[in-house]
């Protein structure tokens, strides 16, 4: 059984007792979540797509930790121009372990 969801703006297919991350979320961690925006429910080959939520629909997650990703750098320049820059940023992450998803 897998779900849809949309969770701070970007969505993610999740499993019942899997880790997702997605971007850092206000609640603290150990904490209870229940994210509402549930697009679609594939239950063993039975889908319900909704149009565009499913209502009544709901995933039960727990707020693992949260953490901060990889370095991205983020590296400009420009050929015989003298133009070098060099950024680069980390972000910040939750760690999510779906419970349940509620059909």
């Amino acid at each position: 059984m897998y779900a849809i969801v949309e969770i701070a703006g970007k969505q993610y297919k999740v499993e019942a007792d899997k880790y997702i991350y997605t971007n850092r979320l206000q609640n603290e961690a150990g904490s209870a979540v229940t994210f509402e925006k549930v697009m679609l429910v594939d239950n063993s080959g039975k889908i319900s797509v909704g149009a565009p939520m499913i209502k009544g629909a709901s995933i039960t997650a727990q707020v693992v930790e949260h953490l901060k990703d990889n370095k991205i750098i983020v590296f400009k320049k420009k050929r015989r121009k003298g133009y070098k820059k060099k950024n680069g940023h980390r972000t910040f992450l939750s760690k999510v372990l779906i419970q349940s998803i509620n059909a």
